[in-house]
């Protein structure tokens, strides 16, 4: 899945560095559903509070699905996306995406869920060809 360039925005990459909140938009428009659900996990985290937010159900088809791996397998965009929410992002499988506050507080609960111990826990058969 590819990410939809615009013609101004490639022309900036073409001539050196990108402004990233340019960028961030790129990835907003062309990964409507992955963006909608980092930003309502945001949302959570920050009305809710607590060590992380995260979503367990999976997504309503293999198009979303793509946009979740697009955007969190991107280094690119995982980071920007990381920098523009203050978060830091988490992925255990086709679709349990959490955001952690940047807060050292957090460390021990995000290295949980980011342990090898972590990923096998959250193995299920009806997942297998997520």
């Amino acid at each position: 899945m590819s990410l939809d360039v615009s013609p101004a925005l490639l022309a900036q990459a073409e001539r050196g560095e990108v402004d990233e909140a340019d960028f961030v938009d790129c990835v907003r428009t062309s990964l409507p559903y992955a963006w909608e659900m980092i930003s309502s996990l945001v949302t959570r985290l920050t009305v809710d509070g607590g060590q992380f937010a995260d979503n367990q159900t999976p997504p309503p088809d293999e198009q979303a699905r793509g946009q979740l791996l697009r955007a969190l397998a991107s280094d690119a965009i995982r980071g920007a996306l990381e920098r523009h929410f203050g978060v830091r992002l988490a992925f255990q499988n086709c679709h349990r995406v959490a955001v952690f506050p940047l807060d050292a507080a957090v460390d021990e609960r995000y290295a949980r869920f980011t342990s090898v111990r972590g990923q096998l826990l959250n193995q299920s058969p009806v997942l297998r060809d997520c």
